[in-house]
């Protein structure tokens, strides 16, 4: 499994101001949606070796902000601000969250917990696939003592979450790396974490269009919004609040973030 990282968009290059960012928007050349299509379909062939070239591509990062943001270290701080305003938005949801416990997925060196989560809750746990990633943020987190939790080394595809556990679930530029059986599985797995009024939270790059962007390289794909959507639905998710992330650079990917809680009330 991925940690957290700003893919670079060769092709779509969207700003602030272009209004293909805020839907997305039909693309009726079919050629180069079958052209698209045939290229995921070949990536997702066997995901056994997707996902292992995945962790070969992030065992050869460094453990480092640059290296968990792919060289977009200098964006961390409107990224944590950007998902600090919202997760306080949240709060004004009813019901609203617990701050008891919180789980930060494809947590990679911890940056997110560390800058964000764990502020704000008692307890955190992360989860990652990364074996060093893990180790880096044992040690970047070990001045918060008893607040941090466990640290699961392991990938998102495979992991199961404890029952009623977790007040937030956060995942952030991770879910790019799952095919969209794991996916909707992974969201089923984590309404079943939730604790009473609890949410769940995506951070994630988007396409502008309605084709699946794919990334060789890192073995991951950038889906369109609306994909997402879909997905959540099949999960059983109903996106509650959902907001743009300002302020990037405009050669980065239309950046999202959606709360969710399960379609079913405990």
């Amino acid at each position: 499994m991925a940690s957290n990282i700003a893919n670079v968009s060769a092709t779509n290059t969207p700003t602030e101001t272009d209004p293909s960012c805020e839907e997305p928007v039909n693309n009726n050349n079919q050629s180069e949606n079958d052209s698209e299509s045939s290229a995921l379909d070949d990536l997702l062939a066997d995901s056994k070796i997707y996902y292992n070239n995945a962790k070969q591509y992030w065992s050869n990062v460094a453990p480092t902000v640059d290296g968990m943001l792919g060289g977009f270290g200098s964006i961390s701080f409107i990224d944590i601000r950007g998902s600090e305003q919202f997760l306080k938005h949240l709060y004004k949801q009813k019901p609203a969250p617990g701050r008891n416990r919180a789980l930060d997925c494809g947590a990679g060196i911890g940056r997110i917990s560390k800058n964000l989560l764990l502020p704000m809750f008692d307890h955190v746990d992360l989860v990652e696939q990364d074996e060093q990633f893990c180790q880096t943020a044992r040690t970047e987190l070990a001045d918060y003592g008893s607040k941090l939790g466990t640290v699961f080394n392991e990938g998102l595809q495979n992991f199961i979450p404890e029952q009623g556990r977790y007040d937030v679930i956060w995942a952030q530029w991770v879910l790019s790396h799952l095919t969209d059986e794991d996916m909707v599985q992974f969201f089923n797995r984590c309404g079943e974490a939730l604790a009473r009024g609890g949410m769940i939270v995506i951070k994630e790059n988007f396409t502008t269009g309605n084709v699946v962007d794919v990334d060789r390289t890192d073995s991951s794909v950038t889906r369109p919004l609306l994909q997402m959507k879909q997905l959540l639905k099949q999960a059983n998710m109903r996106v509650v609040k959902e907001q743009r992330q300002t302020s990037f650079p405009k050669e980065l990917y239309p950046v999202y973030m959606l709360a969710l809680r399960p379609t079913i009330k405990k």
